[in-house]
Protein backbone atom coordinates (compact mmCIF):
# COMPACT_ATOMS: atom_id res chain seq x y z
CA UNK A 1 0.00 0.00 0.00
CA UNK A 2 1.56 3.37 -0.94
CA UNK A 3 1.74 6.32 1.37
CA UNK A 4 -0.92 8.30 -0.28
CA UNK A 5 -3.41 4.83 0.28
CA UNK A 6 -2.12 5.03 3.78
CA UNK A 7 -3.19 8.67 4.66
CA UNK A 8 -6.08 7.88 3.38
CA UNK A 9 -7.22 5.19 5.38
CA UNK A 10 -5.89 7.44 7.99
CA UNK A 11 -8.50 10.35 7.80
CA UNK A 12 -11.34 7.61 6.38
CA UNK A 13 -10.54 6.32 10.38
CA UNK A 14 -10.32 9.25 11.99
CA UNK A 15 -13.60 10.62 10.39
CA UNK A 16 -15.16 7.51 11.58
CA UNK A 17 -13.84 8.01 15.26
CA UNK A 18 -15.23 10.87 15.39
CA UNK A 19 -18.31 10.23 14.51
CA UNK A 20 -18.01 7.13 16.78
CA UNK A 21 -17.33 9.72 19.65
CA UNK A 22 -20.26 12.10 18.61
CA UNK A 23 -22.70 9.36 18.69
CA UNK A 24 -21.83 8.32 22.63
CA UNK A 25 -22.34 11.73 23.38
CA UNK A 26 -25.28 11.47 21.79
CA UNK A 27 -26.10 8.36 23.57
CA UNK A 28 -25.24 9.90 27.02
CA UNK A 29 -27.43 13.35 26.39
CA UNK A 30 -30.36 10.88 26.44
CA UNK A 31 -30.18 10.07 30.15
CA UNK A 32 -32.09 13.51 31.26
CA UNK A 33 -35.25 12.67 28.90
CA UNK A 34 -35.09 8.83 30.36
CA UNK A 35 -35.06 10.07 33.83
CA UNK A 36 -37.68 12.61 33.53
CA UNK A 37 -39.90 10.00 31.75
CA UNK A 38 -39.90 7.83 34.89
CA UNK A 39 -43.23 7.96 37.04
CA UNK A 40 -42.15 6.40 40.13
CA UNK A 41 -39.18 4.49 40.76
CA UNK A 42 -36.42 6.60 43.26
CA UNK A 43 -32.91 6.45 42.37
CA UNK A 44 -32.25 3.28 43.99
CA UNK A 45 -34.81 1.61 41.45
CA UNK A 46 -33.51 2.99 38.60
CA UNK A 47 -30.12 2.28 39.27
CA UNK A 48 -30.81 -1.36 39.91
CA UNK A 49 -33.15 -2.21 36.90
CA UNK A 50 -30.58 0.06 34.69
CA UNK A 51 -27.49 -1.80 35.70
CA UNK A 52 -29.32 -5.04 35.39
CA UNK A 53 -29.55 -4.22 31.96
CA UNK A 54 -25.88 -2.61 31.26
CA UNK A 55 -23.64 -5.94 33.22
CA UNK A 56 -24.93 -8.20 30.94
CA UNK A 57 -25.09 -6.21 28.01
CA UNK A 58 -21.33 -5.37 28.53
CA UNK A 59 -20.63 -8.83 29.33
CA UNK A 60 -21.78 -9.91 26.32
CA UNK A 61 -19.43 -7.06 24.31
CA UNK A 62 -16.04 -8.55 27.01
CA UNK A 63 -17.01 -11.95 24.87
CA UNK A 64 -17.07 -11.29 21.82
CA UNK A 65 -14.05 -8.78 22.16
CA UNK A 66 -11.96 -11.31 24.51
CA UNK A 67 -13.34 -14.83 23.98
CA UNK A 68 -12.61 -15.26 27.47
CA UNK A 69 -14.70 -12.90 30.01
CA UNK A 70 -13.53 -14.05 33.26
CA UNK A 71 -9.85 -13.55 32.06
CA UNK A 72 -10.24 -10.23 30.55
CA UNK A 73 -12.25 -9.05 34.11
CA UNK A 74 -9.82 -10.09 36.07
CA UNK A 75 -6.93 -8.74 34.05
CA UNK A 76 -8.66 -5.43 35.04
CA UNK A 77 -7.72 -5.61 38.82
CA UNK A 78 -7.49 -3.50 41.56
CA UNK A 79 -7.70 -0.73 39.41
CA UNK A 80 -10.77 -1.84 37.97
CA UNK A 81 -12.30 -2.97 41.41
CA UNK A 82 -11.75 0.54 42.77
CA UNK A 83 -13.00 2.30 39.18
CA UNK A 84 -16.29 -0.10 38.96
CA UNK A 85 -16.60 1.17 43.02
CA UNK A 86 -16.32 4.85 41.92
CA UNK A 87 -18.90 4.34 39.22
CA UNK A 88 -21.38 3.01 41.73
CA UNK A 89 -20.99 6.61 43.33
CA UNK A 90 -21.10 8.34 39.46
CA UNK A 91 -24.17 6.39 38.53
CA UNK A 92 -26.57 7.22 41.46
CA UNK A 93 -25.36 10.82 42.23
CA UNK A 94 -26.10 11.47 38.41
CA UNK A 95 -29.68 9.76 38.51
CA UNK A 96 -30.37 11.58 42.17
CA UNK A 97 -28.84 15.05 40.48
CA UNK A 98 -30.94 14.86 37.43
CA UNK A 99 -34.49 13.93 40.16
CA UNK A 100 -34.12 16.72 41.72
CA UNK A 101 -32.37 19.78 40.08
CA UNK A 102 -32.80 20.31 36.21
CA UNK A 103 -30.91 18.64 33.94
CA UNK A 104 -28.91 21.36 32.57
CA UNK A 105 -27.71 21.97 35.78
CA UNK A 106 -26.71 18.39 36.57
CA UNK A 107 -24.81 18.14 32.81
CA UNK A 108 -22.60 21.16 33.53
CA UNK A 109 -21.52 19.96 37.00
CA UNK A 110 -21.02 16.59 35.78
CA UNK A 111 -18.94 17.97 32.92
CA UNK A 112 -16.31 19.27 35.92
CA UNK A 113 -15.13 15.62 35.97
CA UNK A 114 -12.03 16.00 33.29
CA UNK A 115 -10.85 18.56 36.21
CA UNK A 116 -11.22 16.55 39.23
CA UNK A 117 -9.16 13.90 37.58
CA UNK A 118 -6.50 16.10 37.01
CA UNK A 119 -6.23 17.37 40.47
CA UNK A 120 -6.50 13.77 41.73
CA UNK A 121 -3.70 13.02 39.03
CA UNK A 122 -1.52 15.71 40.75
CA UNK A 123 -2.09 14.54 44.44
CA UNK A 124 -2.53 10.55 43.84
CA UNK A 125 -0.14 9.71 40.23
CA UNK A 126 1.96 12.84 40.62
CA UNK A 127 1.08 13.94 37.19
CA UNK A 128 2.42 17.11 36.03
CA UNK A 129 -0.29 19.79 34.64
CA UNK A 130 0.01 22.38 31.43
CA UNK A 131 -0.36 25.76 32.92
CA UNK A 132 -3.28 26.20 30.11
CA UNK A 133 -5.33 23.48 32.44
CA UNK A 134 -4.22 25.16 35.69
CA UNK A 135 -6.37 28.06 33.77
CA UNK A 136 -9.17 26.27 32.67
CA UNK A 137 -9.53 24.79 35.94
CA UNK A 138 -9.79 28.42 37.90
CA UNK A 139 -12.51 29.37 35.05
CA UNK A 140 -14.31 26.30 35.60
CA UNK A 141 -14.00 26.79 39.62
CA UNK A 142 -16.08 29.90 38.91
CA UNK A 143 -18.75 28.65 36.58
CA UNK A 144 -19.11 25.56 38.79
CA UNK A 145 -19.55 28.36 42.07
CA UNK A 146 -22.01 30.08 40.01
CA UNK A 147 -24.37 27.17 39.35
CA UNK A 148 -24.32 25.99 42.80
CA UNK A 149 -25.21 29.70 43.80
CA UNK A 150 -28.01 29.63 42.04
CA UNK A 151 -29.27 26.40 43.23
CA UNK A 152 -29.03 26.99 46.48
CA UNK A 153 -30.75 30.41 45.85
CA UNK A 154 -33.84 27.89 44.30
CA UNK A 155 -33.55 25.46 47.07
CA UNK A 156 -31.63 22.90 44.71
CA UNK A 157 -28.47 22.25 46.90
CA UNK A 158 -28.75 18.65 47.14
CA UNK A 159 -29.34 18.18 43.25
CA UNK A 160 -25.76 20.13 42.66
CA UNK A 161 -24.05 18.37 45.36
CA UNK A 162 -25.34 14.46 43.99
CA UNK A 163 -24.30 15.94 40.20
CA UNK A 164 -20.53 17.05 41.72
CA UNK A 165 -20.98 13.71 43.74
CA UNK A 166 -20.91 12.03 40.38
CA UNK A 167 -18.40 14.24 38.69
CA UNK A 168 -16.03 12.87 41.10
CA UNK A 169 -16.62 9.34 41.05
CA UNK A 170 -15.86 9.93 37.48
CA UNK A 171 -13.01 11.59 38.14
CA UNK A 172 -11.39 8.72 40.61
CA UNK A 173 -12.86 6.00 37.80
CA UNK A 174 -10.34 7.69 35.47
CA UNK A 175 -7.66 7.82 37.88
CA UNK A 176 -8.28 4.38 38.80
CA UNK A 177 -7.74 3.40 35.03
CA UNK A 178 -4.64 5.44 34.99
CA UNK A 179 -3.06 4.33 37.87
CA UNK A 180 -2.28 0.50 36.13
CA UNK A 181 -2.78 2.51 32.60
CA UNK A 182 -5.88 -0.28 31.92
CA UNK A 183 -6.09 -0.09 28.31
CA UNK A 184 -9.85 -1.22 28.35
CA UNK A 185 -12.34 0.38 30.24
CA UNK A 186 -15.34 -2.06 29.75
CA UNK A 187 -14.18 -4.67 32.53
CA UNK A 188 -14.27 -1.69 35.00
CA UNK A 189 -17.62 -0.53 33.79
CA UNK A 190 -18.86 -4.24 33.72
CA UNK A 191 -17.51 -4.63 37.74
CA UNK A 192 -19.46 -1.06 38.26
CA UNK A 193 -22.48 -2.65 36.73
CA UNK A 194 -22.54 -5.64 39.24
CA UNK A 195 -21.64 -3.86 41.81
CA UNK A 196 -24.32 -1.43 41.48
CA UNK A 197 -26.40 -4.13 41.35
CA UNK A 198 -25.61 -5.26 44.76
CA UNK A 199 -25.58 -1.92 46.42
CA UNK A 200 -29.14 -0.90 44.98
CA UNK A 201 -30.84 -4.08 45.53
CA UNK A 202 -29.10 -3.91 49.09
CA UNK A 203 -30.24 -0.37 49.59
CA UNK A 204 -33.77 -1.35 48.44
CA UNK A 205 -34.23 -3.98 50.53
CA UNK A 206 -32.70 -2.17 53.65
CA UNK A 207 -35.36 0.38 53.22
CA UNK A 208 -38.20 -1.13 51.88
CA UNK A 209 -38.44 0.04 48.27
CA UNK A 210 -39.82 -2.60 46.26
CA UNK A 211 -38.61 -3.89 43.02
CA UNK A 212 -42.19 -4.35 41.65
CA UNK A 213 -42.00 -1.03 39.86
CA UNK A 214 -44.69 0.01 36.47
CA UNK A 215 -43.90 -2.07 33.21
CA UNK A 216 -42.74 1.51 31.89
CA UNK A 217 -40.30 2.47 34.36
CA UNK A 218 -38.70 -1.12 34.07
CA UNK A 219 -38.60 -0.68 30.29
CA UNK A 220 -36.95 2.84 30.58
CA UNK A 221 -34.51 2.06 33.39
CA UNK A 222 -33.38 -1.34 31.12
CA UNK A 223 -33.09 1.18 28.05
CA UNK A 224 -30.96 3.47 29.56
CA UNK A 225 -28.68 0.76 30.33
CA UNK A 226 -28.44 -0.65 27.05
CA UNK A 227 -28.71 2.43 24.76
CA UNK A 228 -27.33 5.25 27.20
CA UNK A 229 -24.75 4.17 28.83
CA UNK A 230 -23.58 0.16 27.25
CA UNK A 231 -24.45 1.61 23.80
CA UNK A 232 -22.63 5.01 24.33
CA UNK A 233 -19.27 3.40 25.85
CA UNK A 234 -18.86 1.18 22.87
CA UNK A 235 -19.49 4.24 20.40
CA UNK A 236 -16.74 5.86 22.34
CA UNK A 237 -14.32 3.36 23.08
CA UNK A 238 -14.33 2.22 19.38
CA UNK A 239 -13.70 5.86 17.97
CA UNK A 240 -11.28 6.36 21.02
CA UNK A 241 -8.74 4.24 18.90
CA UNK A 242 -8.65 6.90 16.17
CA UNK A 243 -9.43 10.43 17.92
CA UNK A 244 -6.96 12.11 19.82
CA UNK A 245 -7.35 12.74 23.67
CA UNK A 246 -7.92 16.58 23.84
CA UNK A 247 -10.06 15.83 20.86
CA UNK A 248 -12.30 13.18 22.54
CA UNK A 249 -12.70 15.88 25.36
CA UNK A 250 -14.12 18.91 23.02
CA UNK A 251 -16.31 15.64 21.18
CA UNK A 252 -17.46 14.27 24.12
CA UNK A 253 -18.97 17.87 25.13
CA UNK A 254 -21.97 16.94 23.01
CA UNK A 255 -23.53 15.07 26.27
CA UNK A 256 -23.47 18.38 27.91
CA UNK A 257 -25.18 20.58 25.37
CA UNK A 258 -27.66 18.17 24.03
CA UNK A 259 -28.37 16.63 27.82
CA UNK A 260 -30.21 20.30 28.49
CA UNK A 261 -31.64 20.51 24.43
CA UNK A 262 -33.38 17.29 24.60
CA UNK A 263 -35.47 17.78 28.26
CA UNK A 264 -35.97 21.78 26.75
CA UNK A 265 -37.20 20.35 23.01
CA UNK A 266 -39.64 17.51 24.42
CA UNK A 267 -40.61 18.57 28.43
CA UNK A 268 -40.19 22.18 27.58
CA UNK A 269 -37.81 22.67 30.83
CA UNK A 270 -36.06 25.65 30.68
CA UNK A 271 -32.64 26.73 32.69
CA UNK A 272 -31.94 29.54 35.12
CA UNK A 273 -29.53 32.33 34.42
CA UNK A 274 -27.17 31.29 37.01
CA UNK A 275 -27.47 27.87 35.35
CA UNK A 276 -26.70 29.81 31.54
CA UNK A 277 -23.93 31.96 32.90
CA UNK A 278 -22.28 29.22 35.26
CA UNK A 279 -22.71 26.85 32.40
CA UNK A 280 -21.61 28.81 29.51
CA UNK A 281 -17.78 29.53 31.77
CA UNK A 282 -17.14 26.09 32.02
CA UNK A 283 -17.88 24.87 28.80
CA UNK A 284 -15.70 27.57 27.91
CA UNK A 285 -12.77 26.44 29.99
CA UNK A 286 -13.31 22.66 28.76
CA UNK A 287 -13.10 23.62 25.02
CA UNK A 288 -10.56 26.21 25.51
CA UNK A 289 -8.50 23.65 27.75
CA UNK A 290 -9.03 20.75 24.86
CA UNK A 291 -8.51 23.35 22.40
CA UNK A 292 -4.88 24.15 23.87
CA UNK A 293 -4.08 20.59 23.69
CA UNK A 294 -4.37 19.91 19.96
CA UNK A 295 -1.24 22.31 19.79
CA UNK A 296 0.77 19.60 21.26
CA UNK A 297 -0.27 16.96 18.49
CA UNK A 298 -1.08 14.12 21.57
CA UNK A 299 -1.00 10.35 20.65
CA UNK A 300 -4.27 9.14 19.84
CA UNK A 301 -5.63 7.72 22.83
CA UNK A 302 -6.40 3.56 23.47
CA UNK A 303 -8.71 2.70 25.53
CA UNK A 304 -9.54 -0.43 24.49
Amino acid sequence: MSVAEQTQDRRIAYRRGVLLVLAAGTCWSLMGVGIRLIEVATVWQILFYRSLALAPFLLLVITLRNGNPVRAVKAAGLSGVIGGGALVVAFSGGIFAIQTTTVANAMFLFAAAPFMAAVLGILMLRESVRKATWIAMAAALVGVAIMVAGGLALGRWAGNAAALLSALGFAVFTIALRWKRAEDMTPAVFLGGVFAIVVAGTVCAATGLPLVLPAGDIAIALGLGVFQVGAGLVLYTAGSKVVPASELALLSMTEVVLGPLWVWIFMAETVSLYTLVGGAILLLALAGNALSGLRRKPVPMALQ
